[in-house]
């Protein structure tokens, strides 16, 4: 649980990167921008709250 709770984490901080790339190159508009960094946070904190609420070993 804890590998799948940092690989969300993980997906939530390239998600921005890449839509700030894209947008730059004028190949997203601003409000897709938005979307995905909108999805990356839920992503992030789904992780962290699987991380932090999940089962212990």
């Amino acid at each position: 649980m804890q590998a799948a709770a940092r690989l969300l984490q993980l997906a939530g901080l390239t998600i921005p990167v890449l839509a700030m790339v894209a947008q730059l190159m004028n190949r997203i508009r601003a409000g897709q921008m938005l979307q995905f960094l909108v999805v990356a946070v839920c992503l992030f904190s789904a992780g962290y709250i699987l991380q932090v609420y999940g089962p212990r070993k």
